[in-house]
């Protein structure tokens, strides 16, 4: 009730707030407001100040009851004592106006009267020469000029610790005046200009600003509270209840999608298709006496395929499919998560034989800390993690057919306890696409696709040009050479819109705003050919496809595309022409203009990471010698010497120089070459392999494409 009294007591200072305030106390008490307004307006303004200045709520209520005012009775309970979300609501109001009051005293605290007051003299003479005056405050909207000096923290005066490090300087005349006496003075003292005291002028009418301020806040009390204590008062009535329920599991028992609708994937499908056979044909198997494996562990890369395959289960085992995400059960209130759990299982159980998938195991099954830190919900995870145990393999999940499937992308984060036989006995990883497989999922995504010549005519060569894409990857190919299609007002979908889709998965879209100024597009005309002639001379390095100066959004300002060849293995030697065709654009630049620029930057970084990896990790350096050290990430404690680090910074030194020499040495010997290209490429913006074959003739190596 005090901040009942305080807002009456602004009443008195604000007569046209009259009408908020008794709306705000009848917030209060619960009483008719119009009835608060014609019982307090009857009363003299002498008697409105004494009931106004009255603290106690209770002699309030009574007067309130003299009058014949009805207050709400139904705030308390039956012995008496107030509900949670009521009490709640009086804390509210009481922070509310601590908060309030606080600003007004902080906003006024320059006009307290305890302040020091002195006059011009006293602070020319005795204030500034102390060195304690941090800044000077000018309000100009007062009707004297006055000035609010700030002290440094600790700061003497006269002898002693100021209190308040705050005074005011009355009686000025005009501020310009004042500032030009403070600023002789500085002069007179010695003062550098660095160190001049800091002039701050206000132009803030104090009264407005507090009135807006109290409206703006009373407002906000008298129409927001209310709905917080509204939907307070329904999670006291159930609320919390209805978030500790658990929603049930999505039931499927067919997805539309079917083991021959999944392309690619090959061993996995093998492998998955037991478990079907077995939830089919039980008999078979338990004749022998084999049992029904646990759990499956889908793993690979993102957008291998491993929800597809799932999906292809539910389908092709017709039985209940129970499918969450593991984010479904990561919870921050205690025991929410294990709940669910628990609930999955159960629901499980009863639907018997069943599959139940988690999708993103990692989110859930990571591998527990040990111990818990404040701020965290590690706690929470580890005790769903170990129910997830409990339920999989524990005292209730025998004699029930119920395979657990989950996929993930991290399998390096899940907790060994999950990756053990009698939880997840089968783990299937499913790597990228082979040639083939890439093969089998274009012709599958170019179904549905209006195309100008048969799926096959296509596929042969899209699967060439797409190494190490993954079937989502593939996906976004086929999806992007369509929307190619309609951009341009066609009506069949052909080659050339495959090959603006991979211009656009791979280098990005065409930056059309970017304008380079003619030496610019020289000098990225010579970097570009210079990649090209270097891996067109060159034994081991990968089939030239196309180049670019049209500057891309992923690309920088150009780039060259080559046709990555699959090898699992691969030989210094190989990874030296990898490098020297790296880094031939800065060896053509300099070799052109003498000089280089920070375009290729990126060049030198992937050079610097391949001659690290081949002295520190596959011991192909000879002073190194067979050797390999854990990485960075891998490892807190260097297992080396500083000595030996010496000597590997060295040798990478030297395996990157070589590179770079070795690419300036074939591009000075074929420099009519380079400049051939060069001025072709600044000319047409793009070449392909067809263009450079009639401008240098065939690679020096043979046709590199007869190896994919």
């Amino acid at each position: 009730m005090l901040f009942s009294s305080f807002m009456w007591r602004t009443a008195c200072l604000f007569p046209k707030l009259d009408k908020i305030l008794l709306l705000a106390h009848r917030r209060i008490l619960g009483a008719n407001t119009h009835e608060i307004e014609k019982c307090c307006y009857k009363l003299p303004l002498t008697n409105r100040q004494v009931f106004i200045l009255e603290p106690n709520f209770k002699k309030i209520v009574s007067y309130y009851s003299k009058h014949g005012i009805q207050t709400n009775s139904n705030s308390t309970s039956d012995n008496g004592e107030k509900p949670p979300h009521e009490k709640f609501k009086r804390i509210l109001w009481l922070t509310s106006a601590a908060i309030f009051i606080s600003g007004i005293i902080a906003f006024n605290r320059s006009n307290s009267p305890n302040l020091r007051h002195i006059s011009i003299k006293e602070f020319l003479e005795e204030v500034l020469p102390s060195g304690e005056v941090k800044r000077i405050i000018i309000n100009q909207e007062a009707d004297n000029h006055s000035a609010t000096v700030f002290l440094h923290n600790d700061a003497m005066y006269q002898g002693s610790k100021v209190v308040i490090p705050i005074m005011k300087v009355v009686n000025i005349k005009s501020a310009s005046e004042f500032e030009s006496l403070v600023r002789s003075a500085e002069k007179n003292l010695g003062i550098s200009p660095t160190d001049k005291i800091l002039f701050v002028y206000w132009d803030i009418n104090y009264m407005a600003l507090l009135t807006g301020t109290f409206l703006v806040f009373a407002l906000l009390i008298i129409f927001a509270v209310p709905r917080l204590f509204k939907s307070l008062g329904k999670m006291s009535s159930g609320g919390l209840s209805n978030m500790m329920t658990t929603k049930s599991s999505a039931i499927t028992v067919a997805t539309g999608v079917r083991f021959r609708d999944v392309s690619g994937c090959t061993e996995a499908k093998q492998e998955v298709m037991e478990f079907v056979h077995f939830l089919k044909e039980p008999e078979k198997y338990e004749k022998l006496g084999a049992k029904m494996p646990r759990g499956i562990l889908l793993t690979g890369p993102p957008g291998v395929g491993k929800t597809l395959l799932a999906k292809a289960v539910a389908s092709e085992a017709d039985v209940p499919f129970l499918s969450k995400a593991g984010s479904d059960f990561v919870e921050l209130i205690g025991g929410f998560g294990a709940r669910r759990v628990r609930e999955l299982f159960k629901e499980a159980r009863s639907l018997a034989p069943c599959i139940i998938y988690i999708d993103e195991l990692d989110a859930v099954g990571a591998k527990r800390s040990g111990k818990e830190s404040m701020g965290s919900n590690s706690s929470e995870k580890d005790q769903t993690l170990n129910q997830i145990l409990v339920e999989m393999d524990g005292m209730l999940s025998d004699r029930h057919n119920v395979i657990v499937m989950a996929s993930t992308n991290r399998a390096d984060m899940l907790d060994k306890a999950l990756l053990r036989p009698g939880r997840f006995d089968r783990h299937i990883s499913i790597d990228l696409p082979t040639k083939i497989e890439r093969k089998g999922i274009f012709e599958q995504h170019m179904k549905n696709l209006k195309l100008f010549k048969p799926s096959t005519s296509y596929s042969e060569r899209l699967s060439d040009l797409s190494p190490g894409m993954s079937g989502a990857d593939i996906a976004n190919v086929c999806n992007e050479a369509a929307i190619c299609a309609a951009r341009n007002k066609d009506i069949y979908i052909d080659t050339k819109h495959f090959e603006q889709a991979f211009e656009r998965v791979l280098a990005g879209s065409a930056k059309k705003s970017s304008s380079l100024s003619t030496e610019e597009r020289k000098i990225v005309a010579v970097h570009e050919a210079g990649h090209a002639l270097v891996g067109w001379l060159s034994k081991h390095t990968d089939s030239l496809v196309k180049i670019s100066i049209v500057p891309r959004t992923k690309s920088a300002l150009g780039y060259t595309q080559t046709l990555p060849i699959e090898r699992k293995l691969v030989t210094r030697p190989q990874l030296l022409d990898i490098m020297s065709m790296i880094l031939a654009g800065r060896a053509a630049e300099n070799l052109v203009f003498g000089t280089t620029t920070q375009g290729s930057q990126d060049d030198l970084k992937k050079a610097t990471d391949m001659a690290y990896a081949q002295v520190k990790y596959y011991g192909m350096n000879p002073t190194i010698g067979h050797l390999s050290y854990p990485s960075d990430d891998e490892s807190f404690v260097r297992p080396y010497s500083n000595a030996l680090q010496t000597t590997m910074d060295h040798e990478v030194k030297k395996t990157v120089f070589s590179a770079h020499k070795r690419a300036s040495d074939l591009l000075e010997n074929n420099r009519d070459k380079l400049d051939i290209l060069s001025k072709e490429l600044l000319s047409k913006e793009v070449l392909n392999y067809d263009d450079i074959v009639k401008l240098i003739g065939p690679p020096l190596q043979g046709d590199k494409t007869k190896e994919h």
